[in-house]
């Protein structure tokens, strides 16, 4: 394939754009951090619905209200929990989560059913999108809102960090590293990805994660910024298998245009929508 250099240079400027937005979003303050996340999972969810109507044309079926009700669903969702990190009192909290997320779900259902469009897989789909992205990236709110502790003092500043950079040093590693010695396919759904890409991506992430934060963080527990990043990188890939699965079904390359050259919101942040959830699991747990 002849090299193309007006595709090179557009993809690299749109990651130089993509990596900055991140950035600013993850370490200004707390109100770009949730804004940042809650359009990652707009965009998600919209990509998931689309991907899903490909899939099985019913869901397509839906009512309008479904299809836009989900998204403010998913907004409510993210505004109830990030009071970890933005000032929300109380009762706009109970009033969010106990009045209206159930008000909607029940104008989406009765706006399903009055339109001859209710459909109890549909329900469940839509369902499944809302666990699998607003509410794995909510628990983003959660890490970032947690106190210093005995690990690490500035941990809830660091570990949304860390799990960004984890998942994109493993997604950049496995890569190179697949491309160069890759030559045992670690599942069909992506044949391009190798066990030893795979393995090498994780420990590469690893050691450069690691060994950045032991040298810029002298006061961190290298061990505790281990298992965040083993975590993340082994639940990210499994993340993106399962996002690589669905676009199989679905019969696309990308889940989206988000990114010139890139793909779709679910293109790059397949990964992190399982990292969050299990990173969260280990810090609750575990420390």
């Amino acid at each position: 394939m002849a090299f193309n250099f007006s595709v090179l240079r557009v993809r690299v400027l749109s990651s130089i754009v993509f990596v900055l937005v991140m950035l600013i979003g993850l370490l200004w303050n707390n109100v770009t951090f949730f804004i940042l996340f809650t359009v990652i999972a707009l965009g998600c969810l919209w990509e998931y619905q689309k991907l899903v109507g490909l899939i099985d044309p019913v869901y397509k079926n839906k009512s309008t209200l479904h299809t836009w009700g989900l998204m403010v669903v998913a907004v409510l969702l993210m505004i109830t929990i990030s009071h970890k990190i933005i000032s929300i009192s109380p009762d706009t909290i109970k009033m969010i989560g106990y009045v209206l997320i159930p008000i909607l779900v029940v104008m989406i259902l009765a706006a399903d059913f009055f339109s001859n469009k209710f459909n109890i897989k549909n329900i469940g789909i839509s369902l499944m999108g809302i666990v699998y992205i607003p509410m794995g990236l909510c628990l983003f709110f959660q890490i970032k809102g947690m106190p210093s502790n005995a690990y690490f003092e500035h941990a809830n500043f660091y570990i949304p960090l860390f799990i960004v950079v984890s998942v994109w040093i493993n997604d950049t590693m496995a890569y190179l590293v697949g491309s160069m010695i890759g030559r045992h396919s670690i599942t069909p759904v992506s044949p391009n990805k190798t066990w030893e890409g795979t393995i090498g991506g994780i420990l590469l992430s690893l050691f450069l994660v690691c060994l950045t934060a032991n040298f810029f963080l002298p006061g961190v527990q290298t061990s505790f910024v281990f298992w965040v990043c083993f975590v993340a990188s082994v639940a990210g890939n499994y993340g993106d298998f399962m996002e690589s699965k669905i676009k199989r079904i679905a019969g696309v390359k990308d889940s989206g245009r988000m990114m010139p050259g890139h793909g779709g919101f679910l293109d790059r942040f397949d990964s992190i929508l399982l990292a969050v959830p299990f990173v969260w699991i280990l810090l609750r747990f575990f420390y």
